[in-house]
């Protein structure tokens, strides 16, 4: 009868799903449905964050019932009004009536014009940029994202628990079918492409705004992501964060081909097919889709996320092709700019489609033409090497592969290597952790001069190593990482969700109970100088294997779990900017001299010039 989600101790998922949903704002096909997110905090004061569509308001209410266990509703924070999120405000109003409205002043206006809202019988708290709600142990803290997609978003931050309510940013098309975190399904293989589509057509004309709320959330630290569709996030942030930096820059997340083609009688589809299989015979990645049978909103996700695209159309009445002049259209509405692009016409006797697709295609930002193809009626010798040389002329404009091998190339893992002396604990992130010989086993770990970790080995001779794994949160490598242990206590008042993963090992020192696979203690037999840093020799004295989950390469974490910087945008090529050589957070303007970076907090010295 009731499917509440627990996602903390004192935080409730009390959503819904909606599986009989055919098109999404009457335009999206979601054959596996949608899940429409609210949350429910149980503290002195209990919030409700957001309420659901209509269709699902009955299972909502009784989960709300449920959540609240008999308690009342103090709170209802209303972050986005789009009547999926607020159509059952009023419901819960008739059940609770003493709640108190949490929205702002753009909300307000629209919570007027959907469904009356009489100021006199409803109590309400509005809000602006920071304004905070103290509600016990936690308080909230209101921040504007307007556009993201509708102007009047704000997102909530809980900075007790870290928690980031994005509203509808991070979202994903699908039902959660019983699972509520990202990291309970393998999401780059099945949600994905769901995430893409979902942005790249709900949000994906807004990319300015998105890297504005983007900018805010860099300055936060934030150990789980909320967002009123589609999974929370707890792990592998990186995996939602990278795309949508590449997507809201309008940059693509992948270097290949998009071929989209309109074909009447199979004559233009072909030419499709053989530049397609040029381009594969290249080892550049394609795929292609005819624009009759494949809904624009899956072509529109595609665009965003290939670096070249190309368009085959047959002339039909003098202009473009019914289907792909509706997916150009769209193409052009959803802000789609920074690409490579080729085109393909095909008319009987006044071939013309080629022509008009430029022109639309031009009026989109820095989109590159490189060649034409026209053929009549259908493909001939001469056609198949202007489509051959077509083909060579895309593989120029991709990225060559460097032939200079990066010593970032060289295949590391990445460990939290921990050592105390008397009373004082510490410990680092480390890429350098290898075996040396079985029979006795010993390892070696090469740890900077600089780091405190370093001269409690070197002086207690104990050490140990937690073999990280692809779930670990970035707030691990930048508690431990970015931060110099003869500076701070790394070990002091730590408030983020994986300190309760902390626990002592049989030597005393400090390991990692989840976010590893594995935990070794060593006693250190020999060392090496090795200028900036020491070689420490260390014999095994026990070892334990914790899971089964995959080790985290350095690669990985570059790629999936460090954050991206903030690269400056087109129209801000002019203006200074600085990037951390600890962590690639991108600062904008001058830098102060005693400016400090929100990511890893190095000071200004560890900046430099781009």
């Amino acid at each position: 009868m009731y499917c509440i989600k627990k996602v903390t101790d004192d935080l409730l998922w009390v959503g819904a799903n909606d599986r009989r949903l055919a098109l999404f704002e009457g335009v999206y096909s979601v054959p596996e449905g949608v899940s429409y997110n609210a949350f429910l905090l149980l503290d002195e004061k209990t919030v409700l964050l957001d309420t659901v569509d209509k269709a699902v308001m009955d299972s909502f209410l009784l989960n709300l019932e449920q959540g609240l266990a008999g308690r009342s509703l103090d709170y209802l924070v209303l972050q986005h009004i789009e009547p999926d999120h607020s159509a059952a405000i009023f419901a819960v109003l008739a059940i609770y009536p003493n709640v108190t409205l949490v929205l702002n002043r753009k909300s307000a206006q629209f919570v007027e014009q959907f469904y009356g809202l009489d100021d006199s019988a409803v109590k309400i708290m509005l809000v602006e940029e920071n304004d905070t709600l103290c509600t016990g142990k936690h308080t909230l803290h209101f921040v504007m994202a307007p556009m993201v997609h509708w102007p009047e978003v704000m997102v909530t931050y809980d900075s007790t628990s870290r928690i980031l309510f994005s509203a509808d940013a991070f979202g994903s098309f699908g039902s959660l079918d019983g699972a509520i975190f990202a990291d309970e399904v393998d999401f780059n293989r099945d949600f994905l492409d769901k995430a893409r589509r979902y942005y790249t057509n709900i949000v994906g004309k807004y990319g300015e705004q998105v890297q504005a709320l983007l900018k805010k959330a860099s300055a936060l630290s934030i150990d789980m992501i909320c967002p009123l569709h589609g999974f929370v996030w707890r792990k592998k942030f990186q995996d939602i964060i990278n795309p949508y930096i590449s997507w809201s820059k309008y940059g693509p997340e992948e270097q290949g081909v998009m071929i989209a083609y309109a074909s009447v009688y199979g004559n233009t589809e072909n030419a499709a097919e053989i530049l397609a299989c040029r381009l594969r015979e290249k080892g550049i990645k394609t795929e292609m889709f005819d624009v009759s049978v494949t809904p624009a909103s899956e072509i529109v996700a595609a665009a965003f996320r290939w670096s070249h695209l190309v368009f085959a159309s047959t002339t039909y009445n003098a202009g473009i092709f019914v289907t792909m002049e509706a997916v150009i259209y769209d193409l052009a509405a959803h802000n789609i700019q920074n690409r490579t692009v080729a085109i393909i016409e095909n008319g009987s006797w006044a071939p013309t489609s080629g022509g008009l697709m430029r022109e639309k295609l031009k009026q989109c930002e820095n989109m590159r033409f490189i060649g034409e193809v026209s053929i009549k009626s259908s493909v001939k010798p001469e056609q198949i090497a202007q489509i051959n040389a077509l083909a060579d002329s895309m593989a120029k404009t991709f990225p060559k592969k460097p032939k200079a091998v990066s010593t970032e190339k060289i295949p590391y893992g990445m460990y939290l290597v921990s050592a105390k002396d008397g009373d004082k604990d510490n410990a680092c992130i480390v890429n350098t952790v290898s075996q040396v010989t079985v029979s006795p086993l010993q390892i070696s770990v090469t740890i900077n001069k600089e780091n405190l970790t370093h001269d409690m080995i070197k002086k207690t001779g104990e050490l140990a190593v937690c073999v990280l794994t692809q779930s670990a949160p970035f707030g691990i490598f930048e508690h431990f990482g970015f931060a110099s242990g003869k500076k701070t206590d790394k070990f002091a008042d730590i408030n983020h969700s994986w300190a309760n993963a902390l626990g002592r090992a049989q030597n005393g020192l400090y390991v990692l109970t989840d976010y590893a696979n594995a935990v070794m203690l060593g006693k250190v037999v020999s060392s090496a100088d090795c200028g900036s840093h020491t070689v420490f020799i260390a014999q095994i004295a026990q070892s334990d294997a914790i899971s089964d989950e995959a080790s985290c390469s350095y690669q990985y974490y570059l790629e999936r779990i460090k954050p991206k910087p903030q690269i400056v945008a087109a129209a801000d090529k002019k203006k200074s900017a600085y990037v951390c050589k600890i962590c690639g957070y991108v600062h904008e303007g001058d830098l102060p001299d005693d400016f400090v970076c929100p990511l890893c907090k190095h000071g200004a010295a560890d900046f430099e010039k781009l």
